[in-house]
């Protein structure tokens, strides 16, 4: 069986180690129990997330055992990482539902048969604590002058920092404390925005219980620029085929920028190292043959491979100038809605190919709207029963996005 350090090392995911030698050492004598962390700030996971479960499925391909662990508590207080503004606060429902979507998404990733992983919610012990013996017994091992200088609070000074927020570091290291105690969790990894969090973790085990704990980070999904990826105009790309089709989850990847092509096959694929060189050194045009390779793998991990194929066979068939292939977004609607003419800037917004009448009349007027592959400037166009082939209009906006309206 592989070492999952070598792995995990090989394909560019590690970014930071508390204690690098120990934890290389470690990897080659012992299977261990480890953990990420996913508060549910959404109903569903996104392409960030993925990276995550992408390393923590590499682990248990590796013999380790992962928790996943919901922030059914620490999602109430929301973590402060990266926000320049406090997170909006979610009711205890909304909450809990959605830890029940990502247990769900997470099923699809992880093989939790036989006790080879672990679903956990740190709302089984975060939302029941009596604050003083917290306080007590873990708030005193925490220094503010120290916290103070971690990157997640220091962004925050000068718009100003809520003690609810304050106190989400001190969570997180008991979360992991918990797990230490619980189930024997030896290690927590996470994206590097975690670093300062996880270092928290690790310290108060090595304090409280006089054991070995590591964490290890990883570094995050941005491309050559530096910019996060997984955004589009339409906003988060999603993990939910009801949020982001598996057709429009396909092109984000297929359009990547060429010099993304490589990271993304080594963080989010499983193919061979050789291979992801192989795809990577094509050069010119070539290099789209990679980005079909890596759309294709992508969508298969995260939608299956009967969704991944009919998103390939429907993107071939946009790029040969056809409109078939079922998996391209489609809206159903009757000669009622249509009435005496859609005007195309209600089009564009219906079809969410443009967020408002505003961005849809710019995108008309620029010259990037067509229908059934022919240019529309007109604002004032309406769309009639008569624009419709055999009940089907493919409206596409730029180069890569389409939509098909159903009559």
């Amino acid at each position: 069986m592989d070492n999952a350090f070598e792995v995990l090392k090989e394909r560019g995911f590690i970014e930071q180690l508390t204690h690098p030698e120990e934890i290389e050492e470690l990897f080659k004598k012992d299977k261990i129990t480890f953990y990420i962390g996913f508060d549910p700030t959404a109903d569903s996971l996104h392409v960030g997330h993925f990276l995550t479960v992408m390393a923590m499925s590499h682990m248990q391909k590796c013999g380790h055992r992962p928790i996943c662990l919901m922030g059914g508590g620490t999602g109430m207080v929301g973590d402060p990482t990266g926000k320049t503004d406090m997170r909006k606060m979610m009711t205890v429902d909304t909450i809990d539902h959605n830890v029940e979507c990502f247990k769900k998404q997470l099923s699809r990733f992880i093989d939790f048969s036989d006790d080879k992983a672990l679903i956990v919610n740190n709302a089984d012990w975060l939302r029941n604590l009596n604050y003083i013996e917290f306080l007590r017994e873990i708030g005193s091992l925490f220094s503010v002058n120290r916290m103070l200088t971690a990157d997640c609070y220091k962004t925050r000074m000068e718009k100003g920092l809520t003690f609810l927020e304050f106190n989400y570091m001190i969570m997180q290291s008991y979360d992991f404390l918990e797990l230490n105690r619980r189930y024997g969790c030896v290690m927590q990894l996470g994206g590097n925005d975690q670093w300062s969090n996880i270092i928290g973790g690790v310290e108060l085990i090595r304090k409280k219980e006089m054991k070995p704990a590591y964490g290890m980070t990883f570094q995050l999904l941005t491309n050559s620029e530096g910019k996060k990826m997984g955004k589009t105009e339409k906003g988060a790309v999603w993990l939910d085929p009801n949020k982001t089709s598996p057709y429009e989850f396909y092109q984000y990847w297929r359009n990547v920028g060429d010099n993304d092509v490589e990271k993304c096959l080594r963080l989010l694929t499983f193919l061979p190292m050789d291979e992801v060189r192989k795809l990577s050194a094509l050069e010119g045009s070539k290099i789209n043959e990679a980005k079909e390779v890596l759309a294709y793998e992508v969508t298969k991990i995260v939608h299956g491979e009967e969704e991944a194929k009919k998103a390939e066979a429907a993107a071939k068939a946009l790029f040969a100038g056809g409109a078939a292939g079922g998996s391209i977004p489609t809206t159903e609607i009757t000669a009622a809605d249509l009435g005496d003419g859609m005007d195309i800037m209600s089009a564009l917004v219906l079809t969410k190919l443009a967020p408002s009448r505003s961005e849809a009349r710019r995108a008309v007027q620029q010259g990037g709207v067509k229908l059934n592959d022919e240019k529309i400037t007109d604002i004032e166009f309406k769309i009639t029963e008569d624009t419709f082939k055999d009940g089907i209009l493919t409206i596409q906006k730029g180069k890569k996005s389409f939509h098909r309206l159903k009559l």
